[in-house]
């Protein structure tokens, strides 16, 4: 029985031929992916790298990706006569058009540029190919794959932007073959896309923030904001938060809320108290006043909780909700159901517990296993053991 494509294109395996740290690496990348390893390994790397492959995929420029090119040149690579220093990604992605490999080939020095890019479907056919044939000119050669009297097409594309990412634009469709490599360069690009980079950082997260995006930004820096929004639009997930907030919150926790203050900002609050003791209904503001009594809850600050705790929540919120309130470009001529997003969580299990860092990553293999959410972090010694202990999650050592 022959095997069922993916209907979602996702990525499936992450390649670092040469960038910063690693050489010569290849690795799965599952619906929850977690790169473990002591400081210094690469964990953070792999992570730039994929979501440098992401925002070329949506059109980015290279030095948009790459604000510090050099760096990402291996420690110690020699420069040619010519004094070219580079690195090398790529990507595989699956999908209705079977496997397809994406290499990328990076000069960094003295002119940041592509050199080098290559699309190759699952059978080894060469579907794209570019490189470049005159120094002096911002272009590369590039020439893809039709199946009619001529074997391929020819033209020149910019050397600061992935090639693949212009082939919608370039290739007609007019043959099977042009519909071949439009159908590998759009699952690539589907694939690579609907990326959320996340780093929740306390310090940002305690001041009360203005209601202005409803979205959350990749620092989480208005949690409360998003917080006040979401907590009515489905209750079943925010539910599932504030379950997460008891499992993994000090004290007793009834619910996380948020109130708007006076000045028209908003906070975040968890509301203290066990279940039965009452307290402020929906929409009324959980504060209960800073020294509630009798037993009644009582609506701590986010900004009273410490560094864990905060990210702990951030972390958990991004999980449950989606693009809709997650600050992500997801390219509108597709449908929901055909794309995948990507939560890139570098320090996944950063300031967290073992028990924070079980509750969190049970969430996620929970969530990522439906397919709509993916996950790819990178954990320390904590997150590790947590992650080797949960059906579902890909843990890669980068331990030396």
């Amino acid at each position: 029985m022959p095997a069922v494509r993916p209907v979602r294109p996702v990525v499936t395996e992450l390649r670092l031929s040469a960038f910063r740290s690693h050489r010569g690496a290849v690795y799965p990348i599952g619906p929850l992916t977690l790169f473990a390893g002591p400081s210094g390994s690469g964990k953070s790397g792999a992570l730039q790298a994929y979501e440098a492959l992401a925002g070329l995929g949506a059109g980015a420029a290279l030095d948009t990706v790459f604000p510090d090119a050099p760096g990402c040149v291996p420690e110690g690579a020699p420069a040619d006569a010519q004094g070219r220093r580079g690195f090398r990604i790529g990507c595989t992605t699956d999908g209705p058009a079977g496997p397809v490999r994406l290499d990328l080939a990076v000069q960094a020095e003295p002119r940041l540029r592509v050199v080098g890019e290559r699309l190759t479907g699952g059978d080894g056919r060469t579907l794209l190919a570019t490189a470049l044939r005159d120094p002096g000119r911002r272009s590369v050669h590039a020439e893809w794959y039709t199946a009619g009297p001529a074997p391929a097409t020819r033209a020149p594309l910019p050397d600061d932007r992935l090639a693949t990412a212009l082939l919608p634009l370039r290739v007609a469709g007019k043959d099977d073959g042009q519909l071949r490599v439009l159908a590998a360069a759009e699952q690539t690009l589907m694939a690579l896309r609907s990326v959320f980079p996340c780093d929740p950082r306390p310090s940002f997260m305690r001041a009360p923030v203005a209601p202005v995006e409803g979205r959350l930004r990749r620092g989480c820096d208005n949690l409360a904001e998003v917080l006040h929004r979401t907590r009515a639009d489905c209750a079943r997930r925010h539910a599932r938060l504030v379950a997460l907030a008891r499992a993994g919150c000090a004290g007793p926790v009834r619910g996380v809320d948020a109130e708007v203050l006076p000045d028209g900002t908003v906070r975040a609050l968890l509301v203290r108290g066990a279940a039965g003791d009452g307290g402020p209904g929906p929409g009324r503001g959980a504060g209960g006043g800073a020294g509630g009594s009798g037993g009644r809850p009582v609506g701590t600050p986010l900004d009273r909780l410490g560094d864990g705790e905060l990210r702990y929540l951030a972390l958990g919120l991004v999980l449950l909700t989606g693009p809709g309130v997650l600050a992500v470009d997801q390219p509108a001529e597709v449908p929901g159901p055909m794309q995948a997003l990507t939560v890139l969580a570098d320090g996944f299990d950063r300031g967290l517990d073992a028990r924070q860092a079980h509750e969190l990553t049970a969430l996620a293999a929970a969530i990522c296993a439906d397919g709509h959410m993916r996950l790819i972090g990178a954990v320390g010694e904590t997150g590790a053991g947590a992650a080797r202990a949960c059906p579902g999650a890909t843990v890669v050592d980068l331990t030396p």
